[in-house]
């Protein structure tokens, strides 16, 4: 839509002054999430176990978590992006809501010999108006 491609520009550019530079970027093969991705205007790799039935161990496997070199963006879907969330964050699948457009951006940590996973910012794309 119209106002979806309007939101998919605004977090571009925000995506653009905040990510780390040599950010990879994994895609469903939905044609939303393609549509969203273009707006980037980076390279990508779209990743056919991350579409709209994709589970949480297809996510994590996509991605490298946590042993992944550097940052990763997944551009996904409702509900496996908030089970992620919520099994990184709480440490159990449960069914967190993750609003179109927003992005939560995790990292980890090594602390006392354990792997942590830090919540670094939420961001809906209406407060990027």
């Amino acid at each position: 839509t119209e106002r979806g491609e309007k939101q998919a520009k605004r977090m571009a550019a925000w995506l653009h002054e905040n990510m780390p530079k040599e950010t990879r970027i994994i895609v469903s093969p939905a044609i939303r999430t393609q549509q969203t991705v273009e707006a980037l205007k980076l390279p990508f790799e779209t990743h056919r176990k991350i579409g709209p039935e994709a589970c949480v161990s297809e996510l994590i496997a996509a991605c490298g978590w946590p042993d992944a070199q550097g940052a990763v963006l997944i551009v996904g879907h409702q509900p496996s992006l908030g089970r992620l969330a919520s099994l990184l964050l709480a440490g159990a699948e449960a069914e967190w809501s993750i609003k179109k457009g927003a992005v939560w951006w995790l990292s980890n940590r090594l602390r006392r010999g354990e792997t942590q996973t830090v919540l670094r910012a939420v961001i809906p794309v209406e407060m990027l108006d």
